[in-house]
């Protein structure tokens, strides 16, 4: 392949610009035995500006189990990230999304969206023109 045809194959890679947890982690009760959280995070080309929103329920197992239960035995747990309620650290959170989000490469936005959308919700997940 040519230099110039490889350059013209350039792939855009996403970088985690904020993320907000709704609630505040540190708004918990310190004797909770189990939580869910927003998690929204603004996500947006390295190399340029602009984001856009991917929200993921953060939450414990024993909060996914209440869910399924209070369902009727089946709960669709798509955008959800399960964490040990004893050992929860934003910090390794952020982090750990942030790996995620770094990981993902494609030709356009779009096509970036699309990979991102299996981990969170995609603000235009479901939008068609």
């Amino acid at each position: 392949m040519s230099a110039s045809r490889a350059a013209g194959c350039r792939r855009m890679r996403a970088v985690l610009k904020s993320l907000v947890l709704e609630p505040d982690p540190a708004t918990l009760p310190a004797d909770a035995v189990e939580f869910a959280m927003l998690a929204r995070m603004m996500i947006g080309p390295a190399d340029a500006a602009g984001e856009e929103s991917f929200d993921v329920t953060v939450c414990t197992p024993e909060w996914l189990a209440r869910a399924c239960s209070d369902a009727g035995g089946i709960y669709n747990a798509r955008h959800h990230l399960v964490v040990d309620l004893e050992s929860f650290d934003q910090r390794a959170l952020h982090a750990w999304l942030s790996a995620r989000v770094q990981e993902v490469e494609a030709q356009t936005w779009s096509g970036i969206g699309e990979k991102l959308s299996r981990l969170g919700f995609w603000e235009f997940e479901d939008y068609t023109a």
